[in-house]
C-alpha cells in the first residue's frame, strides 16, 4: 500500500510559488519567454535547500547525474546556443571539451565552491539569453548551427523542451534524496 502524499512532500504552497504570475495572454515572444522562465525556475525549486553533498549525489550508477550536474549543464547548454551559436560569440565552455565531453556531469562534486561557481555561471548563462531575447528585433533572427540556420523561435521552443525533460530528471533525483516530490 502507497502513502498518500502530505502537502509537506511537495515543494510550495501555491500561492508561494515564484513561478506563477507571469504573462497567460502575452503574444509569442512574450509566452515563449514565459515558459522557458517558468522552467528555469523549477530547476532552481528542484535543487533549493540542499547541500552541496546532495546536489552532487548520482542517481543510479552508472549514470553521472546528479542535481548539480544538471545545473552545470544547462549553463553549458544556454551557453552553447546563445552565445555561440546565436551572437556568434567565441566558444568557451565552462567545463566541457573536446577530450572531456561530459565534464558537465562527471566533474560535478560536493566542493562548495564547485556550487557556487556552477549557479554563477548558470545565472550568467540566463542573463546573456534573456538580454539576447530582448533586444532581437524579431524571432526570425537566425543564429548558425552545425545543420544549417535556427530561428530564435525554434531555439526558445527547443530550450523550453530541454528544461522540461531535465526537470523530469530533477524530480527523480530531487525525491531520491529527501523525498519531495514535484509540482
Amino acid at each position: 500500500m502507497t502513502k498518500a502524499k502530505k502537502r509537506a512532500d511537495v515543494f510550495l504552497a501555491p500561492e508561494d510559488d515564484p513561478r506563477e504570475g507571469g504573462p497567460t495572454l502575452g503574444d509569442e515572444r512574450a509566452t515563449l519567454v514565459e515558459y522557458l522562465r517558468y522552467q528555469r525556475l523549477t530547476l532552481e525549486l528542484k535543487c533549493a535547500g540542499l547541500s552541496p553533498e546532495e546536489l552532487a549525489r548520482r542517481s543510479v550508477p552508472p549514470s553521472t547525474m546528479s542535481l548539480l550536474g544538471l545545473v552545470r549543464h544547462m549553463a553549458e547548454v544556454e551557453r552553447r546556443w546563445f552565445r555561440v551559436r546565436m551572437s556568434g560569440l567565441p566558444d568557451v565552455p565552462y567545463h566541457t571539451s573536446a577530450d572531456a565531453p561530459d565534464a558537465d556531469w562527471d566533474g560535478a562534486a560536493a566542493d562548495p565552491a564547485l556550487v557556487e561557481d556552477a549557479w554563477a555561471n548558470w545565472r550568467a548563462e540566463c542573463a546573456f539569453a534573456d538580454r539576447f531575447v530582448a533586444e532581437a528585433s524579431t524571432l526570425d533572427v537566425l543564429g548558425q548551427t552545425a545543420q544549417g540556420p535556427v530561428s530564435l523561435r525554434e531555439l526558445l521552443v527547443h530550450m523550453i523542451e530541454e528544461y522540461a525533460r531535465h526537470n523530469g530528471h530533477a524530480d527523480l533525483l530531487r525525491e531520491l534524496i529527501d523525498g519531495r516530490v514535484g509540482q
